[in-house]
C-alpha cells in the first residue's frame, strides 16, 4: 500500500530540523488536540508484551534465528517518541542467497504436501494471530504509530487473509477441456511456482506480509521476505507464530535490511532459484524491481503507487461523502496506498463539504497511539514530514487556501497537523505526486465530463472513489474511472475476498480473492492412446 520501500540513496537523504513558519491561514478552527504519553525505556521492556517470546531481534533463515555475518544492526524507533525500540541484524548478500537456498531445499517437500495439510497448519496460524492479537496490535502501534484500536484493525484484517487462502488452498482445481480428438483428453493442473520473495512497505506492517505470505503457503509455495526496516518486528512475530503452527524449516525466511537493500533486491529479483517476487511499494522502486526480475522473466505481482481520486457530485448524501473522506483519507494519518490524494467537490456543495469537513477533523485527537483518546498517530519519519509540508507550500504558492492545520506538531515525534486545503489549483504538485500523508486537498469541479477527464489525468491508477444518489451516474463514473478499484458512496474498500490491485503504473495482479493463482503454474497434459 503506497508506502515506501526506499532504496540505499534516499536512506542517506539528511532530515530537516523543525518546520519552516506555517503559511497564512484562511481561519482556524478549534486547535486540534495533541496527546502525548510518558516516555518508555530504548529496549525490549518497551514493547510490554503479555508473551515477550514474540519479539525477536534476529533474522529467520531455514528454521533458526541468526544475525549478520558481519554483525551490523538497524536501529528501530517509534515514531512517536523518537525513542529507540530494539535493532534487527543489517544483513546483506550472503544471508540473501542462504535464504533463497534454504526455501529451495523446503520447496522439494512443501510443494509436494496435501491441500488439506496446508489448510489445516495454516488455520491453526490464523487462531494463534487472533488468540495474540492485543500482542501484535502493540507491536504495530510500536514501530508504526498508527492508533492501538486501528492496529487491531490491522490485525484482524491481516489474519483475514491467512484464513481465506487457508480456504482457497483446497480450491484449487484443475480443469478437463474436451478433445477434438476421439483418442485424447486434455487436462490441467495447477501446481506451485516455486521460492517467491515478497518485498513490503511499513504502512501496513502486517497485513501487507500475510496478503502475499498466504497465498503462497496455500499453494504451496517457500517464501524469502524482505520486511521494511522500520517496521519489522511485526513481521518477525509472525515467523513466530507461523513457526508455532506448524510451518516447517526453510518455508518461510526473513532476511532483514536497510543500507544492503540494492543488493538484496537484486538477489532476490535475479536468483534463477526464485521464481516469483512479490512487491508493494513506489512507482520508481517497482520499476527496478520488474527489470531485474524481466532478466529471468519470473513472474511478478506489483502494488504500487496511487493518485487515488475522491468524487462528491451535487447529489450525494454530503454527511455519508464526510464520513467517506475521513476513514479514505485520514485512516493511517494518510499513509495507505489507496486513500483519497485529489478531492474534487461540485460547486453546488463545495461550502458545505468543507465547512462539515472541517469541523469533523478539528475533533480529531494526535498523539501516541497507545493513549486511548488518540484518533491519528505520527507519521512514520521526519521525510514523510517534509513531503507533506513541500506540497503544501506548493499549493498554498499557487493560490490554495490553507483552512486548517498547515505544518508540523511541534515536540517529540514525527506528528503532523491534518491539514485541509481549498481552491487547489490544478498545477498543485499533490495532483501530480502521491502525499501519503494527513492532507485534504479540495478543488471544486462544474461536470461529471470535467471531474471524471481530472481524476483520469495520472499515469497511475490504484483505486478511485465517488458519492453520488443518481443509478445511472453510478454506473458510468464507476466504468470511467481508470484505477483498478472503485468505492462507491464508500470510502473503505480493501478486504481478503477482492482483486486488490491497480491499472497502468499501479502494479500488475491481484492480490486477495482469487490471487492464489498468481502463485502457481498451470499445466496442461494430453492423455492419448485411448
Amino acid at each position: 500500500m503506497a508506502s515506501r520501500i526506499h532504496f540505499a540513496l534516499s536512506r542517506n537523504l539528511k532530515t530537516s530540523a523543525r518546520p519552516r513558519t506555517a503559511p497564512k491561514r484562511l481561519f482556524i478552527p478549534p486547535t486540534i488536540s495533541v496527546v502525548r504519553m510518558a516516555s518508555t525505556s530504548a529496549n525490549a521492556q518497551t514493547f510490554g508484551l503479555q508473551d515477550p517470546s514474540l519479539i525477536h531481534a534476529q533474522g529467520f533463515i531455514d528454521g533458526k534465528w541468526v544475525d549478520a555475518q558481519e554483525g551490523g544492526l538497524i536501529k528501530v524507533t517509534n515514531p512517536a517518541t523518537e525513542e529507540e525500540l530494539g535493532s534487527v541484524p543489517e544483513m546483506g548478500l550472503a544471508e540473501t542467497k542462504h535464504a533463497i537456498d534454504a526455501a529451495a531445499k523446503a520447496f522439494k517437500t512443501w510443494s509436494k504436501t496435501t491441500a488439506k495439510h496446508r489448510h489445516d497448519i495454516m488455520m491453526r496460524f490464523y487462531a494463534l494471530m487472533l488468540e495474540n492479537q492485543d500482542d501484535l496490535a502493540r507491536i504495530i502501534t510500536l514501530e508504526n504509530g498508527k492508533p492501538f484500536l486501528e492496529a487491531k484493525g490491522e490485525n484482524a484484517y491481516s489474519s483475514s487473509f491467512i484464513e481465506w487462502f487457508a480456504e482457497e488452498a483446497v480450491r484449487t482445481y484443475g480443469e478437463v477441456i474436451p478433445s477434438p480428438f476421439l483418442q485424447l483428453r486434455n487436462v490441467t493442473i495447477q501446481q506451485p511456482i516455486g521460492v517467491v520473495s515478497i518485498l513490503t512497505p511499513w504502512n501496513f506492517p502486517s497485513a501487507m506480509i500475510t496478503r502475499k505470505l498466504g497465498a503462497a503457503l496455500a499453494a504451496g509455495c517457500t517464501t524469502v521476505i524482505k520486511p521494511p526496516p522500520e517496521t519489522p518486528f511485526s513481521c518477525l512475530a509472525l515467523v513466530e507464530l507461523a513457526t508455532r503452527a506448524g510451518v516447517p524449516p526453510g518455508v518461510i525466511n526473513v532476511v532483514t535490511t536497510q543500507a544492503n537493500v540494492n543488493e538484496v533486491g537484486r538477489e532476490m529479483c535475479e536468483n534463477i532459484a526464485v521464481k516469483k517476487v512479490s512487491f508493494t511499494g513506489s512507482t520508481p522502486v517497482a520499476r527496478m524491481l520488474y527489470g531485474l526480475a524481466s532478466t529471468t522473466l519470473k513472474k511478478v505481482s506489483i502494488e504500487a503507487g496511487g493518485n487515488a481520486p475522491f468524487i462528491v457530485f451535487d447529489d450525494a448524501d454530503i454527511d455519508a461523502a464526510v464520513e467517506g473522506v475521513i476513514a479514505c483519507k485520514f485512516r493511517g494519518s494518510g499513509q495507505t496506498c489507496v486513500c483519497a490524494n485529489r478531492i474534487y467537490v461540485q460547486s453546488s456543495v463545495y461550502a458545505d463539504f468543507a465547512s462539515r469537513l472541517a469541523e469533523k477533523v478539528a475533533a480529531f485527537r494526535v498523539g501516541n497511539g497507545l493513549d486511548s483518546d488518540t484518533t491519528h498517530g505520527p507519521l512514520i519519519h521526519d521525510r514523510a514530514i517534509e513531503k507533506v509540508q513541500r506540497h503544501i507550500d506548493d499549493a498554498v504558492k499557487r493560490g490554495a487556501q490553507l483552512l486548517m492545520g498547515g505544518s508540523r506538531i511541534e515536540g517529540r515525534g514525527s506528528f503532523f497537523a491534518p491539514t485541509i486545503l481549498s481552491e487547489v489549483p490544478a498545477d498543485a504538485q499533490l495532483n501530480s505526486e502521491e502525499t501519503f500523508g494527513p492532507l485534504a486537498a479540495l478543488t471544486r469541479f462544474e461536470t461529471e465530463e470535467e471531474v471524471v477527464r481530472w481524476a483520469n489525468d495520472t499515469p497511475v491508477g490504484l483505486a478511485g472513489y465517488f458519492f453520488s444518489r443518481d443509478i445511472g451516474r453510478v454506473w458510468r463514473v464507476a466504468e470511467a474511472l481508470e484505477v483498478g478499484m472503485v468505492g462507491t458512496n464508500t470510502g473503505l474498500i480493501s478486504q481478503a475476498v477482492i482483486p486488490f490491485g491497480g491499472v497502468k503504473e499501479s502494479g500488475l495482479g491481484r492480490e486477495g480473492a482469487h490471487g492464489i493463482t498468481e502463485y502457481m503454474n498451470t499445466k496442461f497434459i494430453a492423455f492419448g492412446g485411448l
